[in-house]
Parts: C-alpha cells; sequence; structure tokens
C-alpha cells in the first residue's frame, strides 16, 4: 500500500469513496425530488348529488380537459336545496376558489360551467404564482 491509496482494478480507494458519495447524494436527490413528482394530478373528484350538480360536472371538466393540462386536483362539490337549487363550489388545494348558486330549473348549466372552467383553471395559475413567490423558508408545508 503506498500513499496514494490501495488500488483496486485502476481505482484507488479515495475515487471509490467519491463515487460512493455521488452515487448516494445522487439518489437521495432523486429520491425527494420523486417524492414531489410522485403525487398524480389531473383528478376532477365529483362530489355532486343532484342532476342539476352533475351536469355543472360534466360540462365543467369537458371545458377543463379541452382548455388545460390538468396538472393539478379539484374537487366539485354540491349542495343542493329542492327549493332554492344548488350551491355548488370548486376546491383547489384544500381551498374554495368557484363558488355559485345555480336554480333548479337553470337551462343555461353548460354556459355556467364553461364560465366556472375558465375562472377555475385562471386562479389555479393565480394560486400556483402566489405559492412560488411566497417567502416560506421558515415554515413547513403543512404550518401555511
Amino acid at each position: 500500500m503506498n500513499a496514494v491509496g490501495l488500488h483496486l482494478k485502476g481505482l484507488c480507494l479515495k475515487e471509490i469513496g467519491l463515487c460512493a458519495a455521488l452515487l448516494i447524494g445522487g439518489l437521495a436527490a432523486a429520491v425527494g425530488h420523486a417524492d414531489e413528482e410522485d403525487e398524480m394530478m389531473g383528478f376532477i373528484v365529483d362530489d355532486c348529488i343532484s342532476l342539476v350538480g352533475h351536469n355543472f360536472y360534466n360540462a365543467f371538466t369537458d371545458r377543463l380537459r379541452a382548455t388545460s393540462r390538468l396538472d393539478f386536483n379539484l374537487v366539485v362539490r354540491e349542495r343542493p336545496d329542492p327549493r332554492w337549487g344548488s350551491l355548488i363550489w370548486v376546491e383547489y388545494d384544500q381551498r374554495i376558489v368557484y363558488r355559485r348558486f345555480i336554480a333548479p330549473n337553470a337551462t343555461e348549466t353548460r354556459e355556467l360551467a364553461v364560465q366556472a372552467a375558465d375562472d377555475v383553471r385562471a386562479a389555479v395559475v393565480q394560486r400556483k404564482l402566489q405559492v412560488q413567490l411566497q417567502d416560506n423558508i421558515d415554515l413547513g408545508k403543512d404550518e401555511l
């Protein structure tokens, strides 16, 4: 053994150690990156109850699929009332980004859903931008 280190098939222990450190560091970074990327996106959950709510959901999702990459998840919820109609709201990241009351005999449900999809898409983009620009270096994700 000399001052350079034990040579093993052309590599010294220092080089092997460096390679191992780089490999472990790369794997740790890949695992951390994979955790961020492993979240499944593109789900729009239908939590509607009435026919009005389901019609709204179908038109809403058709519009979003046609105009967006769907790199986010949404929940469409409804609170129906037989007399007054349905309160429909859309949640993104556990926050309400759209809320609208629809009369039970609404004939313009499709138009309302198309407008809602455009509004929600804009709200999601706005929210993503806010998250990117937020100074949260001292807080964890669940502390915000």
